[in-house]
């Protein structure tokens, strides 16, 4: 691996590479490092995925790994509002063709099937991992500027996704036009995420630089919702080159 820089801003640690692919192995390298020691100290381990093509080579490399994936519960982190889990577009599907339906999980959680009662399963399970991405506008999981809420009572909800977040989906070849984006879906909130014991956040391309950037200098608000990594007692954020670009 390549390492172009790493720093830390308050408890976020910032791993630059030169490319996506190399942060891609080395999130994987350390996000089944993490299940494999928490798996000496308890029978199964929660996480949550994000789905988005920013993902795509650290889930390629994870899938590869000979982890014990029946002690490993998956949930999936947001959908749009009126796509089953089986829709080309929804991120049910893309987290089945990327990893869901690749290993074999003790259990698989779709929002899709369960819509706001979702929540019923963050409150018993607690989250151990979640893999994480960060948007364009900063979001977090869909918790886009307006909407985010660093203290939601809700551990689920229904949002509308702002115009920066349903152009970002255009940008990543996911749909064709900015009409095509639904204007909302279910998210987990962000104290769902923040209470998650480790977050592993890839970030890469040079779409995501100023967001990166924001990231790393903002003061910790939810205008920037992905500041609030900061404040997490164990959060990587991995840049390649051209997303880490503004902070290198």
């Amino acid at each position: 691996m390549s390492t172009i820089k790493t720093l830390k801003k308050d408890k976020l640690k910032v791993i630059i590479c030169e490319t996506r692919d190399e942060i891609g192995t080395a999130a994987a390298d350390d996000i089944a490092a993490c299940i494999e020691k928490l798996l000496k100290e308890k029978e199964t381990v929660n996480m949550i995925f994000a789905a988005a093509p920013s993902q795509n080579e650290m889930l390629m490399n994870l899938a590869k790994k000979k982890l014990p994936w029946g002690r490993i519960n998956a949930f999936h982190m947001d959908e749009y509002v009126g796509l089953d889990k089986n829709h080309p577009q929804s991120f049910g599907k893309y987290l089945y063709d990327h990893i869901f339906g690749l290993v074999d999980f003790a259990s698989v959680k779709y929002i899709s099937d369960y819509g706001e009662k979702y929540g019923e399963f963050l409150e018993k399970n607690h989250i151990d991992i979640i893999c994480l991405g960060i948007g364009e506008n900063g979001h977090i999981a869909f918790n886009d500027p307006g909407v985010a809420d660093f203290n939601d009572p809700k551990l689920i909800k229904e949002v509308k996704l702002d115009d920066v977040c349903r152009m970002q989906q255009v940008h990543d070849g996911c749909f064709k036009t900015f009409d095509d984006v639904p204007e909302s879906a279910f998210t987990i909130t962000v104290p769902a995420m923040f209470a998650a014991s480790h977050l592993f956040c890839v970030v890469p391309a040079s779409t995501k630089a100023e967001a990166v950037f924001r990231t790393v200098n903002d003061g910790i608000n939810e205008n920037c919702p992905a500041t609030i990594m900061r404040n997490h007692g164990s959060a990587v954020m991995y840049c390649d080159k051209d997303s880490g670009i503004k902070i290198i």
